[in-house]
């Protein structure tokens, strides 16, 4: 796996990693992860349910409670470190 967190990492812009994922991922595991990452904006907002926000993106409760999980509870806080990052980037800091 480290191999692949540096292929990652190396990517400069979202039209180089469209591309590389487009090369490495089926489509349907690309909307998956679409899925995923939209469920963790609309859970950091905070003001729908999960059932709401599975309606919304077309997908699980299971998958909204999964998310919910990593965004809230778990070691890694992959999910809370990008939401962060965006944030500040959008108010330009």
């Amino acid at each position: 796996m480290p191999d692949l967190m540096t292929a990652l990492a190396s990517l400069k812009t979202s039209e180089e990693a469209t591309r590389f994922l487009r090369d490495l991922c089926t489509p349907a595991e690309i909307r998956e992860f679409e899925g995923r990452w939209a469920a963790a904006q609309l859970l950091d907002k905070g003001d729908l349910s999960y059932r709401d926000i599975a309606a919304q993106i077309g997908t699980s409760t299971t998958t909204v409670t999964r998310v919910a999980r990593f965004l809230n509870d778990e070691p890694h806080q992959g999910y809370r470190l990008v939401l962060e990052r965006q944030k500040k980037s959008r108010r330009g800091i």
